[in-house]
């Protein structure tokens, strides 16, 4: 992306920041590595969450990102709108420094995010500052503005839900009882990096048999078996941007259960995107599935929410569940992902990765490996 992209988040950042508070704010402390990439497009990635590799550091004037030099270079290169500063001792000792000129009283910072101790420490360094400043939090300023996502952003997520789908594609043609559920797993990163990802969204699950009813089962060595279900639920990161897609396949014909619980969640996933446009709750789109799903006889055994933002995280807003209402505007990115899970013998879930336009849902995810249990 152009260094205008980058110029403008940040700036619509700022004009927000009053807001983010009783007081207001006057500045915005950034270290949680995707509103990073977001406001800057510096691409680092954090090796642990104790060990950031950057943070900016924006108010109405200064754009500055803070790193060490191991970093340095590349924040340069990537962040052509911000001033690159490359600490001395490191971030806390460094404050008094790189503050200078920002006139700090209130500096909003990602409360979900910062560590006490962090926190701690930066907080007694910043009171000791003349004028002395305050953290404020920033109540998930960053994350509300990711919600909506631009046409170029679209783009690189389409981009990430054709990979996926190619990739399942073929990890679901060469499915065959005898193979072990790390087999899979392993195959499709193989696949990812052949097709040029840069990494996995998230740890695949492959989940056979018993396994699927667990939602986030972790691949085991137990191996495939014929008539049961399999879930494979996974994404790749491309240019920044995640993707996520999970599809129930059987090897061999299942058993009347299965072929009823498919049906169903199948049924519970398209009455929901029927009824998916723009200013709808979330929480109504929730309930739809969910009301399918309970008239069936399954209710109990769907657990977790509808669905979920996608974007340069794999998790973000909006939640679709049955809880915390938001209204679904055009530019949302999430998805649709009903499922049944029968403890002790299995489950299924379908999901698909959506964006919100003016006329309705726009799929992104284009596997269509689905069965028709009628």
């Amino acid at each position: 992306m152009d260094e205008s992209i980058y110029a403008k988040r940040a700036g619509a950042l700022v004009r927000l920041l009053p807001s983010s508070a009783e007081t207001g704010c006057d500045g915005a402390w950034i270290l949680k590595p995707e509103n990073r990439r977001y406001l800057s497009g510096f691409s680092a990635e954090d090796s642990q969450f104790t060990e950031s590799s950057g943070s900016l550091l924006i108010n109405g004037t200064n754009r500055l990102l803070i790193t060490d030099s191991r970093y340095t270079l590349a924040a340069e290169n990537e962040a052509a709108a911000f001033e690159v500063y490359t600490l001395k001792k490191n971030f806390v000792d460094d404050i008094p420094d790189f503050t200078k000129g920002f006139n700090l009283h209130n500096l909003g910072f990602e409360e979900d995010f910062v560590t006490w101790d962090l926190h701690r420490k930066t907080a007694e360094t910043l009171a000791r500052l003349s004028p002395p400043a305050a953290l404020t939090p920033l109540n998930g300023m960053v994350e509300n503005m990711r919600e909506i996502k631009e046409d170029r952003e679209v783009e690189a997520l389409e981009n990430a839900a054709d990979m996926i789908s190619d990739i399942l594609d073929e990890v679901i043609s060469a499915l065959k009882p005898g193979v072990t559920e790390k087999d899979v797993a392993w195959q499709i990163k193989g696949l990812a990096k052949e097709a040029g990802a840069e990494g996995l969204s998230f740890p695949s699950i492959v989940a056979s048999g018993p396994n699927s009813a667990l939602p986030h089962a972790v691949p085991s060595n137990r191996k495939i078996r014929s008539r049961e279900p399999i879930i494979l639920d996974a994404g790749v990161r491309l240019n920044g941007y995640c993707s996520d897609i999970t599809r129930t396949v059987f090897v061999g014909e299942p058993d009347d259960t299965f072929k009823t619980i498919y049906r169903t969640v199948r049924q519970a996933q398209l009455a929901v995107l029927e009824k998916i446009h723009p200013s709808v709750q979330s929480t109504r789109v929730d309930a739809v599935a969910r009301d399918i799903i309970a008239d069936a006889g399954f209710g109990a055994y769907f657990g977790h929410g509808l669905g979920h933002g996608v974007g340069l995280a794999t998790h973000e807003g909006p939640r679709l569940g049955p809880r915390n209402a938001v209204l679904l505007q055009p530019g949302n990115v999430f998805t649709v992902e009903p499922g049944i899970y029968i403890p002790g013998k299995g489950g299924v879930r379908l999901e698909e990765m959506v964006v919100l336009e003016a006329e309705g849902p726009r799929i992104l995810t284009k596997n269509d490996h689905f069965y028709d249990f009628s």
